[in-house]
């Protein structure tokens, strides 16, 4: 059986607990764009994400001996709490592996959706000890492993979210733009739209701290990434399934990288515009269109898979430092004052401009404050005042080290 037919079964079988997601069309991002811009909205999925797909058409397939066998999983949230509510409308017994460090908030939801059919295991400080250990688990307990991405059935079970936006556009789709993470989200809508759509241009997006398809894509082959920014926890992996890569490598028109900073704006933008609660890898979509030129997609129409909506409210914070730091808003400096008195007063009255604030201030050698350097944040009224307060440091000698541009120096003193 093919992966299109598949998918279509798939479809054809979705208990109530798996929703038909509305396509939607949004205005604002339409006039924005100039283009006719479309939303899949699987943040309104059952668990806010189209993992839930994947993860009944793999469960669906167990037989029956596999069912008492049990399931088990590894994830830091969408995966888990798909398999979790599958486990329990399923009646299927399942143990999740999260890493230690996940937030509660989500390790809570799984447990929420799984009740009493799961066991959650937090096992590592990230996504591949916990994966690594639920494979391990998997051969011990001969338990049935569902994989996040890299399986023929997951694969089609995302496909029916291309399925879907098949049976509902009343028009032809010049641009399907797609978060890309593992690739099973972007090979399922490539085998569909093959099929139903072959004249659409698949755009996949990665965030740009994970190009792991790019990557793959410019190698010719699946590579692992030697690090990563994890911040966009569901579209980042240091590895796209190689199944994945087979399918999606010559249906994908091309791949845009979008800064962690322009997702968290796109996030904050979505909220207060909209009322849309993304979560980031679900605001990928959304934030790549800005990379396209407005003569490119002038009257065309696109459609953006939002892919989901568990923003964990414990990132709030960091999701707006990290927007105003992309939108040119906040800024920090390693400065070193002169050694002479009234330095921090020059510095204050003559390099901040009028409208201007300090909003962090740190000596980093606390056992020396007479000469010792200090972090300073600023936020600014506006982003162009930088340039003026560039110019100022330099006429009043100050020696410093902008730290916007200096990620490991940021994370070291700041982060």
């Amino acid at each position: 059986m093919d992966l299109l037919q598949k998918s279509i079964e798939t479809r054809n079988s979705f208990p109530a607990f798996v929703k038909h997601t509305p396509l939607e069309f949004s205005k604002k991002l339409s006039d924005k764009t100039g283009a006719n811009i479309w939303l899949k909205r699987e943040d309104l999925q059952t668990v806010r994400s189209y993992k839930i797909r994947g993860a009944f058409a793999r469960m669906s397939r167990l037989t029956d001996d596999q069912k008492l066998k049990g399931v088990v999983c590894a994830s830091a949230g969408n995966h888990a709490q798909g398999v979790a509510l599958c486990c329990k409308e399923m009646e299927v017994r399942g143990t999740i592996f999260m890493p230690e460090t996940t937030p509660r908030q989500k390790v809570e939801m799984v447990r929420s959706f799984g009740e009493e059919f799961i066991e959650i295991v937090l096992f590592g400080d990230n996504f591949d000890a916990s994966s690594k250990r639920a494979l391990q688990f998997s051969e011990e307990k001969d338990a049935i492993f569902i994989p996040p991405f890299d399986d023929a059935y997951v694969i089609a079970g995302q496909g029916t979210v291309g399925l879907e936006i098949i049976d509902d556009k009343t028009f032809d789709i010049d641009y399907l733009v797609v978060p890309v993470g593992g690739g099973g989200l972007v090979s399922g809508l490539s085998v569909v739209f093959s099929e139903y759509s072959p004249s659409t241009k698949i755009i996949g997006v990665e965030p740009t701290g994970a190009p792991s398809m790019l990557k793959a894509i410019e190698n010719k082959a699946p590579i692992t990434l030697d690090s990563i920014d994890t911040f966009v926890d569901g579209a980042s992996v240091k590895r796209v399934g190689d199944l994945n890569f087979q399918i999606a490598n010559d249906k994908i028109n091309r791949i845009i990288l979008v800064d962690e900073g322009k997702i968290c704006s796109t996030i904050l933008n979505q909220y207060n515009q909209a009322g849309i609660v993304l979560e980031p890898a679900g605001a990928l979509s959304i934030a790549a269109l800005d990379s396209f030129s407005k003569e490119e997609i002038k009257g065309k129409n696109i459609v953006c898979v939002v892919s989901g909506g568990n923003n964990d409210i414990t990132r709030t914070e960091e999701i707006r430092e990290r927007a105003l730091m992309y939108e040119g808003f906040k800024h920090y400096f390693l400065v070193r004052f002169p050694q002479r008195p009234g330095a921090l007063k020059d510095f204050v009255c003559n390099v901040l401009g009028p409208t201007d604030d300090i909003i962090y201030f740190q000596f980093a050698k606390k056992n020396n404050r007479e000469n010792g350097p200090a972090v300073v944040g600023i936020e600014l009224s506006d982003a162009e005042n930088i340039r003026g307060i560039l110019t100022r440091l330099k006429q009043k000698n100050f020696v410093y080290e902008y730290l916007n541009e200096n990620s490991l120096l940021f994370n070291q003193l700041i982060g």
